[in-house]
């Protein structure tokens, strides 16, 4: 494969993958098998930056195309075209595309020639490029957020978004210590905030384990619980494992519990790698049967995930309203069954990534609704904000917030106690 850019042609086929076959980025893993590590970066990286300025892309590229050409090569054209509109130097990104054309072989060869012409116009255009309009939320999104949120924090979120995720750390100990090992910004929530462009399993820490990826937002979910050493805690939907290794790093006696193979094996690599112990448990959490109560339940529930949109943006194109529906009669049906697994006495955590308070808010005014006996605790953690607490005791927490630290994923979090 002399001359073939390994990592564009994988970013293309991922384009491809999430705008014609509407699979996530995760559900394409294999795409990247066989790329060497840099590479397999790379390809993510490009993917990604594309699908998050697509709009502008296809902009750029109407005047130029009569027809829309196949879809491999249209997501060649916009990986370029965002590449070129982005900094990428002019013959260099051309060269690789019209050599990724040839490489198609008999199916795409033929398209060389416009391949060439159309990204040598684009280049000889790429000022137009800060004119054209910032890329919005999908309809379907935007409109309900701006019903919950209304339209300046709607506006804030997109800026968000655009903007990507920086890369947070959870540290087993230290935090401090680690800050400064790794060039790191301590957060005041705990959690590590790498500079950008860290090569995270290169990073001193990785192979001994002692920290793992984890967005601020989503380390939340575990300081809000709380466990004493020695409590018993079930990790509901645990799966990749982040507050799986929290919970054990704070002494709890933790099960983790999932619905998938693959994710679990996920679960219990991670905790090797850190050498942290739980016991795994591949099930279904509405069948599952334990030996006995838990002292504490997290939950984090199957949702829209449409807090993550500014790390995945991959997703608005793979959901849209009519199919996240579903999830809503799921989650209910998963926090009945988690309260059912938490002792007389215990806690409950109920957590989604998700903006939509049909997925938060309303979850658990439900719950209290169904069950009057229920309190909400309000946390007291280092770093809350007041803008963070909602009326109801929980915390709301939203991917505007932290601007002048690069902002954090949309989470719902709740503390519920049962009585004695």
């Amino acid at each position: 494969m002399a001359g073939i850019d390994l990592a564009r042609r994988a970013a293309a086929a991922l384009i491809a993958g999430v705008t014609e076959a509407h699979e996530t980025l995760a559900e394409q893993a294999g795409v990247l098998e066989g790329l060497a590590p840099p590479d397999r970066a790379r390809a993510q990286r490009l993917a990604i930056a594309t699908l998050r300025a697509l709009p502008r892309a296809d902009a750029m590229l109407k005047p130029h195309l009569r027809k829309a050409p196949p879809a491999d090569l249209r997501a060649l054209l916009r990986l370029a075209t965002v590449e070129l509109c982005t900094g990428g130097e002019a013959h260099g990104v051309v060269s690789a595309a019209v050599e990724l054309t040839h490489a198609g072989g008999r199916r795409t060869e033929g398209y060389a020639g416009l391949v060439n012409a159309v990204l040598r116009k684009v280049a000889a255009e790429t000022d137009r490029w800060a004119r054209l309009p910032e890329p919005a939320l999908p309809g379907w999104l935007r409109g309900r957020l701006m019903s919950a949120w209304g339209k300046v924090a709607v506006q804030h979120m997109e800026t968000a978004q655009r903007a990507g995720a920086p890369v947070d750390l959870s540290v087993k100990a230290d935090a401090e210590g680690w800050a400064g090992r790794l060039g790191a910004t301590l957060l005041p929530t705990g959690s590590l905030r790498l500079a950008p462009g860290a090569q995270i399993s290169e990073l001193p820490g990785y192979a001994e384990g002692a920290w793992w990826v984890q967005d601020a937002a989503a380390a939340m979910a575990a300081k809000v619980l709380a466990p004493a050493p020695g409590a018993r805690v079930l990790d509901l939907c645990a799966a990749p494992g982040g507050k799986t290794l929290q919970l054990a790093a704070m002494g709890a006696e933790v099960t983790a519990l999932d619905i998938s193979p693959a994710r679990m094996e996920r679960v219990r690599e991670n905790l090797a790698r850190c050498g942290l112990t739980a016991e795994t448990v591949t099930a279904d959490a509405l069948e599952w049967q334990p030996a006995a109560p838990f002292d504490a339940v997290l939950l984090d529930a199957p949702c829209s995930a449409t807090g993550t949109i500014r790390r995945h943006p991959d997703l608005p194109f793979v959901k849209d309203a009519a199919g996240i529906k579903p999830l809503f009669a799921l989650q209910t049906a998963l926090l009945e069954r988690a309260l059912e697994l938490v002792a007389p006495g215990g806690v409950l955590v109920f957590c989604t990534c998700s903006l939509l308070p049909e997925e938060g808010e309303a979850q658990l005014a439900g719950l209290c609704e169904r069950h009057p006996e229920l309190s909400v605790e309000a946390p007291d953690l280092p770093g809350i904000e007041p803008a963070w607490r909602a009326d109801s005791g929980a915390l709301r927490l939203r991917p505007d917030f932290w601007p002048e630290r690069g902002g954090m994923d949309g989470f719902f979090i709740a503390r519920l106690r049962r009585p004695a």
